[in-house]
């Protein structure tokens, strides 16, 4: 996620401030909402997988089929998502999943008053609740117009931000729930993409786990492809297969002839239900 939605500068100030398998039920343990509907098996990922700001080409993707990565995030939406789509088609989501790739939704809704910087969508305490709503209603609308099925997950993005700052914290935490309760709503998973100093701290540690994630994506750049040696927080939260790790960034790669600058995540989580 080097420049998705901020410059690389950015991001790094930002940070410093502050083997696939089919499983049913994993990893919806802090998703309370969830238990009275009959959910579509969730599909797991075990493996490599990368981010990168714009969906490749279909022939760039193709050519990255070599089996050291088997799955690949896109931003199907929010006003804060840094880039352009132009590749990013349900017939594109189609031709990639039929070449063996899993996908894995992501969206970059509002961020918090108090992060560094200026967003496009910025919430507040007196709008967290009806943003959140709001932005999660679009999410499940632009995963599902890119042939990402109920049972998917949906990963939202929050930047690095003050988690001292409890007003804003706790706007950030209301809006996570009401972007979860509209995902739930319409059968769809949960996810949250955030660093191990701030964002994903603030949701691992809530003491309130009521409609929060039920998967953790995490960034901490250390180069160690793991979700377990480095995981920051108690050994049984985020199990099974409901954790992610991006481990490395701005990784300008050549595969096939292509040319690629991407980050690196280990992942053990869920992936997009194709097909």
């Amino acid at each position: 996620m080097s420049s998705h939605r901020h410059s690389k500068k950015r991001r790094y100030v930002a940070w410093a401030a502050a083997g696939a398998a089919v499983v049913a039920g994993a990893g919806i343990a802090a998703q309370t909402s969830m238990a009275a509907t009959t959910w579509p098996a969730q599909r797991t990922f075990t493996g490599r997988a990368f981010d990168t700001c714009a969906a490749p080409s279909l022939s760039a993707m193709k050519a990255w089929n070599t089996g050291f990565y088997g799955a690949a995030a896109v931003y199907v939406g929010g006003k804060n998502r840094g880039c352009s789509q132009p590749n990013l088609t349900a017939s594109w989501v189609k031709s990639v999943s039929a070449a063996g790739w899993k996908l894995i939704p992501l969206y970059v809704g509002a961020q918090p008053s108090c992060e560094t910087g200026s967003s496009p969508e910025k919430l507040t305490a007196s709008t967290a609740a009806s943003l959140g709503a709001t932005d999660g209603a679009d999410a499940v609308a632009k995963a599902s117009a890119l042939g990402m099925k109920a049972g998917s997950p949906v990963y939202l993005d929050m930047e690095a931000y003050d988690t001292t700052d409890t007003a804003c914290n706790n706007a950030v935490l209301t809006y996570v729930r009401a972007f979860d309760k509209a995902l739930h709503a319409k059968t769809y998973r949960t996810g949250f993409y955030g660093f191990t100093s701030s964002s994903a701290k603030a949701i691992a540690t809530a003491t309130d786990k009521t409609d929060l994630p039920g998967n953790l994506w995490y960034a901490l750049w250390d180069k160690t492809n793991t979700t377990t040696t480095d995981w920051p927080w108690g050994s049984t939260q985020f199990t099974p297969h409901s954790r992610a790790h991006q481990y490395m960034v701005n990784s300008k790669e050549i595969r096939g002839g292509y040319t690629i600058t991407v980050d690196r995540d280990a992942w053990d989580a869920p992936v997009a239900i194709t097909g």
